[in-house]
């Protein structure tokens, strides 16, 4: 069975929520819409305050190439434009909505899409807002947009979903097997390729006899591969590796190998817009962890309060301690709950008391069991170490720019060190060194 070839661990699985029914968080009587949902520049507002907004209204537009724009989930009044914290405790701007009480249903209309051609498969998804809904968050049209001098040859949709806890993409492909893949057949036209491949991991045997016997003649281009279970094995390049055997080069893009990747909740947003002109307004979530009382997956608006989540999945145990945003391999640590959900949140994970702790911090034993893990073939212990003594250009000549933030090496450590903490520090510096240059080479400075 494949996989990818560098690197790699086995965390525990914990998949609490992987056969439960999705479950329907009620609309609140307000949510918040943040501009900066996706990676690239915030959508500017077309909205005012004391504007009525019918639900899937554009409320805010792409503010440049590398941009999405947002919709509103719910018919509603715009009560101010204002700015709310994003979980880690920042300021990001936003648009605060009170829903009707009263919420029109009307039930979509499929379009024929075989007269479409690829522009105008590309216009629907860049006009529905749809970034990677794996967590990424990097803007689709973008994606389905290759540099001059490459040409894709094969869509890999990811349905891995390596990070423990989490299985929002179980359950989505469980319910949504043929709207899948739909959305992948549009996505291979988008891309004009007649090859595509549905990468599960083997963990998830219903997925992949569901999806085979959904995909048959129908969808003859279309593979479903079965891989063998590693982490992070959901990464774009580790799957590249693990699906087709080529390995993305430092610092290169996924179509230098030609390969475009999507996430599975993408390829079914893309079904939903395409065919039925439906912007992307809500999405699943996974909440989970001992530190609630009835975990799930649930189904939600964008602009929904986290603390409406966690409710709806019974609240918070009293042992309860830390929250974490994403799954506990790549995921951060929420600074505050006072905040709403966004197109990237695939998951909220609760931990008890002796889990939250991190162990005391002891000296590098120069072991190696950071660099066998690592499934980029860097050296965590080394990087990390000129990262915490601020040497962000030595750190950079070692490629942390290439670090996945995977987690891996902070995982396997038996000195407990946080090795990726200080990675992402590097990371950072390095990476806004760069956008620094490059703003100087621009303006002739």
């Amino acid at each position: 069975m494949k996989t990818f070839h560098i690197g790699g661990i086995h965390p525990p699985e914990t998949k609490l929520t992987a056969r439960r029914p999705v479950a329907d968080v009620a609309i609140p009587a307000e949510i918040a819409l943040m501009l900066s949902q996706h990676i690239g520049a915030p959508a500017k507002p077309v909205v005012a305050k004391g504007d009525h907004v019918d639900r899937g209204q554009l409320v805010a537009e792409a503010g440049g190439f590398v941009s999405a724009p947002v919709h509103s989930p719910v018919s509603g009044t715009v009560m101010r434009l204002t700015t709310v914290k994003n979980p880690q405790g920042f300021d990001v701007d936003a648009i605060i909505i009170k829903a009707d009480a009263e919420q029109p249903q009307t039930a979509p209309v499929p379009r024929d899409t075989d007269s479409l051609s690829a522009d105008d498969i590309r216009r629907a998804i860049a006009a529905a807002g749809i970034v990677g809904l794996g967590g990424a968050t990097f803007p689709t049209p973008v994606k389905l947009s290759p540099p001059p001098g490459t040409k894709a040859e094969i869509v890999i949709i990811n349905g891995v979903e390596c990070e423990p806890y989490l299985t929002c993409d179980h359950a989505l492909m469980l319910d949504h097997p043929e709207e899948i893949l739909r959305g992948t057949s549009l996505l291979m036209r988008a891309v004009g390729v007649s090859r595509a491949a549905i990468a599960i991991e083997a963990n998830k045997p219903d997925v992949i006899e569901l999806m085979r016997s959904h995909a048959g003649k129908e969808y003859a281009g279309i593979e479903i591969v079965p891989l063998k279970v590693k982490y992070p094995q959901g990464g774009e390049k580790q799957l590249i590796d693990a699906v087709i055997g080529r390995q993305v080069k430092s610092g290169a893009l996924p179509i230098s190998e030609g390969a475009v990747v999507q996430n599975v909740a993408t390829a079914y947003a893309v079904y939903r817009a395409v065919v039925f002109g439906e912007p992307l307004t809500g999405r699943l979530v996974t909440v989970t962890g001992p530190g609630v009382r009835n975990p799930g997956n649930f189904r939600v608006a964008l602009g929904t309060p986290l603390k409406a989540l966690i409710e709806a999945a019974g609240g918070l145990t009293d042992d309860a301690a830390k929250v974490i945003i994403g799954g506990p391999m790549m995921g951060r640590a929420a600074m505050t709950l006072d905040s709403y959900t966004t197109k990237g949140l695939s998951g909220i994970v609760v931990m008890t008391g002796g889990d939250a702790r991190r162990r005391p911090v002891e000296a590098c034993i120069r072991c190696g069991a950071c660099v066998e893990a690592c499934p980029m073939g860097l050296e965590p212990y080394l990087i990390s170490r000129l990262s915490s003594l601020h040497r962000f250009e030595d750190a950079e000549a070692r490629d942390i720019a290439d670090c996945i933030e995977c987690g891996s090496c902070s995982f396997v450590c038996p000195a407990s060190r946080p090795i990726l903490d200080f990675i992402r520090v590097g990371k950072g510096a390095v990476m806004a060194a760069r956008r620094r240059a490059q703003q100087s080479k621009t303006s002739g400075k």
